[in-house]
């Protein structure tokens, strides 16, 4: 019992001692070292995060001033292919002002990546000079292709996720508009509530709210919106919301006959796939899985036979 108390005063003493020394005044000379070592290390993490942003703003300086170059080599000549390009790329979701720029300088950076790569890999393999050019213009063909192909996959991305929230959006719609909802106020409403779950459809409602809301007719607004989507069922509905403002018939109604048929126009497509499935599963099936059952239903017969051969030259002969 002593000996543990005594342990117990010796620790404590120590730790008491430790604590009084970290707080009395240290030396000149250790202050400037720890002075040094400190300012030492804030000062090569300030001349890091420096250089960082001098890098960061010598390349953002450098893409700033070959955008607009780059973009004028794959620029369309005429005004009615720009605004196609335009509208394809607000298709795809991106209307920022700048937008037609990068895709436009990333088409001919690739392109020029693609030459290069094609000359440089002609040169390294040694062809002639007729395969030495045939092999760079096909590269700097798939280049220039290239941004097009995921512009156009993205575009239809984005157009299967608004078709898939249409159905229930018109649900909202109509629930919104019997409860009593202004059909503005409905969009604006239904635009919010979908936002978690379809991020595109409700951006897309939200743009048409905006444009009703800084006056434009709101005709003109879903038109708008129709060719944003570029989608065949969002036009239908369009149709049906103006034809319903024209003749004074009831818009809920008419919502409703519309969110009903896309409906079943959805189960239809997802019964279409289904009966598709049985088609495209043959060429997996014929190409890996029928080998593999042929192997192992034939293969033992196949290797007793070759057995029953080997042990009598004359069997199966004449």
């Amino acid at each position: 019992m002593n000996a543990n108390l005594l342990t117990l005063g010796i620790l404590v003493a120590l730790a008491l001692g430790l604590i009084i020394y970290s707080l009395l005044p240290r030396k000149q000379g250790e202050r400037d070292i720890v002075k040094r070592r400190l300012w030492g290390r804030r000062r090569t993490d300030e001349e890091a995060q420096l250089q960082a942003r001098a890098r960061e703003s010598a390349t953002g300086e450098l893409v700033r001033k070959a955008t607009p170059v780059l973009s004028k080599l794959a620029m369309p000549g005429s005004d009615e292919a720009q605004s196609k390009m335009r509208l394809k790329l607000a298709n795809a979701g991106f209307r920022r002002p700048q937008a037609q720029t990068l895709f436009l300088a990333s088409k001919s950076a690739l392109a020029v990546i693609g030459l290069v790569a094609g000359v440089a890999g002609g040169l390294a393999a040694q062809m002639q000079l007729t395969s030495l050019a045939g092999l760079a213009t096909f590269c700097a063909g798939a280049g220039l292709i290239l941004p097009d192909l995921w512009l156009s996959v993205a575009t239809s991305s984005r157009k299967q996720k608004i078709r898939y929230g249409l159905p229930d959006t018109l649900d909202l719609l109509v629930v919104s508009v019997e409860s009593g909802l202004a059909l503005d106020a409905a969009f604006k409403r239904v635009g919010e509530e979908m936002a978690p779950v379809h991020p595109e459809l409700s951006e897309e409602l939200r743009i048409a709210t905006m444009e009703a809301q800084m006056g434009l007719r709101r005709n003109e607004a879903l038109e708008n919106l129709a060719r944003r989507t570029a989608l065949d069922e969002m036009r239908s509905l369009v149709s049906v919301i103006v034809q319903a403002e024209k003749f004074g018939t009831s818009i809920a109604k008419a919502l409703r006959n519309q969110a009903d048929s896309m409906r079943i126009k959805r189960r239809q497509a997802a019964e279409e796939k289904a009966q598709k499935t049985a088609v495209k599963l043959m060429l997996p099936l014929v190409m890996f899985i029928f080998p593999a059952i042929a192997v192992v239903v034939a293969g033992p017969a196949a290797i007793s036979a070759i057995r029953a051969w080997q042990s009598n030259p004359n069997f199966g002969g004449g």
